[in-house]
C-alpha cells in the first residue's frame, strides 16, 4: 500500500504496478528484439552463401568450357604445325614463331 497522499491510494498502486510491469517485460522485450536481429542476420548469411555458391558453380562451368574448346582446337593447331614443317614455309626467328602459335591458341573475339 502507498504512503497517504493527496492521490487515491488505488490509483497510486495502479500506477506503480503498471510501470513494474513495464520494467519487468523490458528485459523479454530486448531479448526478443536480438533473437529477431540475429535470425534475419543468419538469413542474409546464407543468402550471401547460396548467391557466392553459384558464382563459383558458373565460373567452373565457365573455365571447364575454355578447357574443353582448347581441347577440341589443339588437332588444328598441330595440323597447321605438321602442313608449316612439310611445306617449310616456317618463319626463320624462334619468336615470330612462339608468337605465331600463341595467336592461334587464343580463343576467337565475339561482336558484341
Amino acid at each position: 500500500m502507498a504512503f497517504p497522499t493527496s492521490v487515491n491510494s488505488q490509483i497510486t498502486d495502479a500506477v506503480t504496478q503498471s510501470n513494474v510491469k513495464v520494467v519487468a517485460e523490458a528485459p523479454a522485450m530486448a531479448m526478443g528484439s536480438l533473437y529477431q536481429t540475429m535470425a534475419h542476420s543468419t538469413g542474409i548469411l546464407f543468402e550471401n552463401s547460396v548467391s557466392a555458391q553459384q558464382q563459383q558453380n558458373t565460373l567452373s562451368q565457365a573455365a571447364a568450357n575454355q578447357g574443353v574448346m582448347q581441347v577440341y582446337t589443339l588437332d588444328t593447331t598441330a595440323a597447321a604445325g605438321a602442313t608449316e614443317k612439310v611445306a617449310q614455309t616456317g618463319v626463320s626467328d624462334n619468336l615470330t614463331s612462339l608468337l605465331t602459335v600463341l595467336n592461334a591458341l587464343r580463343p576467337p573475339t565475339s561482336a558484341i
